[in-house]
């Protein structure tokens, strides 16, 4: 029973909501969907689980993405594997590195997931994809409902300066 109390305390988890991005008149007839994934710590390995739904086509690859900053594009990390067509799943485990395990910390790390149709790119980064922010798990606010308080940014969650 205590084995189990400090592996649950040693876990942390993250979560990322999954949209199309970016999406404009060229785009919004080619992407789209919706979709979740959990991201679990155990010791030195991420576990990542996840699924969408609601693509207009078959999902091709997705990767944990690398990003300089929250809601910027960056370079691929790692490999997940994906299972099913418009809808379905995405895993993978790997052994994070001390840098890598720092970028998931501060917000860093994405989840990104490509498709056939999806145009190649613009010559700031993909489109045609839905993407996710690995955020640690924290309160969130209703559709609607504005959030009271101080908002929930991992970089700026600093206690003292």
């Amino acid at each position: 029973m205590i084995l189990m109390a400090a592996q649950s305390a040693a876990a942390a988890d993250y979560r990322a909501n999954l949209g199309p991005m970016p999406l404009d008149d060229e785009t919004k007839a080619v992407i789209a969907g919706r979709g979740e994934a959990t991201a679990t710590i155990e010791g030195d390995r991420l576990i990542v689980k996840g699924d969408f739904r609601g693509l207009p086509s078959s999902a091709t690859v997705a990767h944990i993405v690398l990003s300089p900053a929250i809601g910027v594009p960056g370079q691929k990390l790692l490999s997940l594997a994906v299972a099913g067509t418009t809808e379905g799943t995405v895993s993978g485990s790997y052994k994070l590195t001390k840098s890598q395990a720092q970028a998931l910390k501060a917000g860093r790390l994405y989840v990104q997931i490509d498709s056939e149709k999806a145009p190649p790119g613009y010559s700031w980064g993909p489109k045609g994809t839905l993407w996710g922010w690995l955020m640690p798990e924290h309160e969130r606010a209703e559709p609607g409902v504005p959030q009271q308080g101080r908002w929930f940014i991992p970089q700026l969650d600093i206690t003292t300066r």
